[in-house]
């Protein structure tokens, strides 16, 4: 796969996911078996509109030619793939998440986007050496 394409469905999966986490809180945070209170409601929504901003971002830097800059946006993308897995896997086991249903797709999703991140990133490493 090509740098262009992988980052095209990156910035898709990430616009979708922060769209529909602004329009329908209440619906992502009870698949996840999160009770939808008042303040939980603003930080899905306040993370939706951070992914929207990630997916914009990575569909509009999806043709630019290799550069420091997306070195460092790759590794950027590797960390947030890697904390929001990690932030999601606590809290499946701390019960704050109840619902396996409910994680083992985004696990999923951030597995092999941190793959291709780090792929592709590490494909800018090896030009550099």
């Amino acid at each position: 796969m090509k740098r262009q394409l992988f980052l095209t469905i990156a910035s898709i999966i990430a616009f979708c996911v922060g769209l529909f986490a602004i329009v329908f809180p209440n619906i992502l945070l009870e698949s996840k078996g999160v009770e939808p209170f008042n303040g939980s409601i603003v930080w899905t929504r306040e993370t939706g509109l951070l992914l929207l901003c990630i997916g914009i971002i990575t569909f509009l830097i999806r043709k630019h030619e290799t550069s420091a800059t997306l070195k460092v946006f790759l590794f950027g993308n590797i960390l947030i793939q890697v904390g929001l897995f990690a932030i999601e896997l606590l809290a499946y086991f701390n019960n704050v998440i109840t619902k396996l249903s409910g994680i083992i797709p985004n696990l999923t999703i951030h597995i092999l986007l941190a793959i291709g991140f780090f792929y592709f990133w590490n494909t800018i490493n090896k030009k550099n050496n």
